[in-house]
């Protein structure tokens, strides 16, 4: 049975003819998910960058799924015209996250499903935790999501409560991903803009430095393997 970190996209109930939308759906790698398991009636994908939207445009999915570049704070759909709503990994890059939310309540109809997960930013959920316990310690700034307070899980729970959304769950999930060996963990996670602008600023020794510490902490498996654990805060509820 396939699963997700917010909905068990496994589940009966999450098939046939339901309409979703994946909000600031990024390259639509979760959007990808959604298609192919559920078989959704309409599937909409948006995002506020528009070259995310272009490249998610390029995956192979169903002719039902629709990409948009919109605001997460200013959805332009119908009053109650979706059943499931989701936001992956995004709600603390959304510079109001009540907005958000409030938004993705206006736009489902009565009974239907809101769900979303954050990665842990304040108890070392992130997967490149290893790399901001270094910059920590050597007085290097680097950039958190405008919104990663809302990752803390009561401030996640307070924010949907407030929404006055039903049958509000949450719980911690669990993640871990093997590299090959350590350059590959290490030239995979600092492509991104987030470090990459970091490490622009950063001396060649500094670098090495920093290089050189995380290899130490992190996880070896078997046959040289890396594992990059990470944890995060998921919630659902129903409108």
């Amino acid at each position: 049975m396939h699963r997700c970190p917010v909905v068990d996209l496994g589940q009966q109930k999450f098939f046939g003819r339901l309409h979703w939308i994946d909000i600031e759906c990024g390259t639509g790698a979760f959007t990808a998910q959604i298609s192919e398991l559920c078989s959704p009636l309409q599937l909409l994908g948006i995002d506020s960058t528009e070259a995310q939207i272009e490249f998610a445009q390029k995956r192979d999915m169903q002719q039902s799924v629709i990409f948009h570049t919109r605001d997460a704070m200013a959805l332009t759909y119908n009053v109650a015209s979706l059943d499931i709503a989701v936001m992956a990994l995004v709600l603390f890059f959304v510079p109001k996250p009540v907005l958000g939310l409030a938004e993705m309540k206006r736009v489902v109809r009565p009974g239907g499903i809101f769900a979303a997960y954050l990665w842990d930013v304040f108890r070392e959920g992130l997967p490149v935790q290893v790399f901001h316990k270094e910059s920590r310690k050597r007085g290097i700034q680097y950039s958190l999501p405008p919104s990663a307070e809302v990752s803390k899980m009561e401030l996640h729970e307070e924010l949907w409560n407030e929404t006055n959304l039903w049958s509000v769950e949450s719980t911690e999930i669990k993640a871990s991903r093997k590299f090959g060996n350590f350059d590959e963990f290490w030239n995979i996670n600092t492509s991104s803009p987030a470090l990459s602008v970091v490490l622009e600023d950063l001396s060649s020794q500094e670098i090495s430095e920093i290089c050189s510490s995380p290899e130490n902490q992190l996880h070896h498996g078997t046959s040289g393997c890396i594992v990059c654990e990470a944890h995060a805060n998921a919630i659902k509820g129903i409108a």
